[in-house]
């Protein structure tokens, strides 16, 4: 019994002086990854235990250029350089020393070579190349955070119906709206948030110029009335005058938010070309997505902002084909279908498929600094559909009902991002928020693909199994910070945070310590 006192209060300290430093018995038949800014490093070399020295060793070419350094390896003297952002590291294979900007320092451990990579403690790594590292000792995770601080804290800003903003009092008043997108701002900020997705494009139409869709009946009450000035381009500026990132929000294919009978200004899609339009149930309009020249033009409305104004991402949310109701697109299968897909679910995901990958081409060839992600509904398939799919029983599902080939996109990296819209508790049986982050996690696990998670502040206060406080939301970014593949979080939607349900603004500031 002393003994295994006193073993248990000698792996205590050990943990408590190096973070990475662990039981060598509990670690070395399991193999420990390596996570870059929620990126998974994958080498040829895994990261392993040095029992001598116990300490976790880790492969420093690998790490180093996921961060963009430039690696120099000389065989003949077994020396390394490591270049980037005007640091300059050189270390040779079997020594305790390594040069920094031309300094000595000790390694707690000398570097080895194995599997011709060279190895180097952990710390060295964290303390030399500015990361921010965490040790997860249950998954055998190491976190290596670039930028701490700077992950995604964003909130989406829905533009129709003028849930979030403008205000209806607001039509034709330039100064109220700029006032009111200001405070909006303001309030955001203060609660922590970094980033704002603002819906540019509701229903084929525009809050800038352009020459594909009418300005926005939610800027004047009327579709295609000029608002007297670019309101996209106030945005922008104002957004970056703070420090915060600017997404512009588009729905796509959604052509109206009306009746089919709703009056369209002569520039609107269904205007100009009624044969892409299909009339959904309820009289909602959207424009063919099996069409290709119908894609395209959406793309092409897409890149006027992606080279007009300095955006830092493009966003689309769920909104593909219809989840529920008849679509009407028979003709179009029969008439666009080069690859001869037989079934007509296929083809339509294909469609999506050919539009997301088309999309995201489109803006890096042109700014690759331009972020492309997607909000897709939190659940891709039930493991009752798909056995890769989720443990849930989701109603709908992204890629059943919805058309969105989520998993496509990722595995080919079409994406920069993806930010499943997991609107549901700790406490929701059919769809377990903990369930689906895990799940999406390992989704993109071996892509260069950023796992965000979307939460759902509109349901605090509801009756709705978990969302009596605002705890749960505090639990949700919590259980995120365990999860290396996690990078941020976006709230749906600003309105919902600014109103402050269970006092969810307090709680917020006390997480992000603001």
């Amino acid at each position: 019994m002393t003994f295994r006192k006193w073993s248990l209060w000698f792996v205590a300290i050990c943990f408590i002086f190096s973070f990475f430093s662990v039981s060598v018995h509990a670690q070395t038949s399991q193999v420990i990854r390596i996570y870059l800014d929620g990126i998974w490093l994958k080498g040829d070399v895994d990261p392993y235990i040095d029992p001598k020295v116990n300490l976790t060793m880790v492969p420093l070419r690998i790490v180093s250029e996921g961060l963009g350094a430039k690696v120099t390896w000389t065989p003949k003297s077994k020396m390394v350089t490591i270049q980037r952002s005007g640091t300059v590291i050189t270390m040779i294979v079997g020594q305790k020393t390594v040069t920094v900007n031309g300094k000595k320092t000790s390694l707690q451990a000398p570097a080895v070579l194995k599997s011709s990579r060279v190895m180097v403690p952990l710390r060295f790594v964290s303390e030399t190349l500015g990361l921010q590292v965490k040790w997860n000792a249950a998954t055998k995770w190491i976190q290596m955070i670039s930028k701490p601080g700077q992950e995604i804290k964003g909130a989406w800003v829905s533009t129709v119906f003028h849930l979030d903003w403008p205000s209806s009092q607001s039509y034709g008043q330039k100064e109220v709206q700029v006032q009111q997108y200001v405070t909006m701002l303001d309030e955001l900020q203060s609660m922590g948030m970094n980033a704002v997705y603002v819906q540019v494009r509701p229903a084929a139409d525009a809050f800038y110029p352009s020459a594909f869709a009418p300005w926005s009946k939610f800027l004047t009450g009327t579709q295609g009335q000029n608002p007297g000035y670019d309101p996209l381009a106030f945005m922008v500026e104002e957004t970056h005058r703070r420090g915060m990132e600017f997404h512009a929000w588009f729905n796509p294919f959604r052509a109206n938010t009306g009746s089919a009978s709703e009056t369209f200004d002569a520039k609107h899609v269904a205007v100009r070309h009624p044969e892409w339009m299909v009339t959904a149930a309820g009289g909602k309009m959207y424009i063919n997505p099996g069409i290709p020249a119908a894609r395209q033009e959406i793309i092409d409305a897409i890149m006027e902002v992606v080279r007009g104004y300095d955006v830092d991402g493009v966003h689309l949310d769920d909104y593909f084909y219809p989840s529920s109701g008849n679509f009407d697109d028979q003709s179009a299968f029969l008439a666009y279908n080069p690859k001869q897909i037989a079934n007509l679910d296929d083809w339509r995901r294909d469609n999506i498929n050919e539009f997301v990958r088309t999309l995201g081409q489109s803006i890096h060839a042109v700014k690759k600094e331009v972020k492309f992600g997607i909000s897709p509904f939190g659940v891709w398939r039930n493991q009752s559909a798909d056995p890769t799919g989720s443990a849930t029983n989701a109603g709908i599902t992204a890629y059943d009902d919805m058309h969105a080939d989520v998993r496509t996109w990722i595995r080919n990296n079409w994406i920069d991002y993806i930010m499943p819209q997991i609107y549901w508790s700790f406490s929701y049986s059919n769809a377990r928020y903990d369930v689906l982050v895990d799940w999406w996690a390992r989704e993109v696990d071996g892509s260069n693909v950023k796992l965000y998670i979307g939460h759902a502040p509109y349901k605090l206060g509801t009756s709705e199994a978990g969302w009596q406080t605002a705890d749960e939301i505090v639990r949700q970014l919590q259980y995120n910070e365990t999860r290396p593949q996690v990078r941020g979080d976006v709230f749906f939607s600003a309105k919902d945070l600014r109103r402050n349900p269970l006092d969810i603004i307090k709680a917020l500031k006390a997480y992000y310590k603001v």
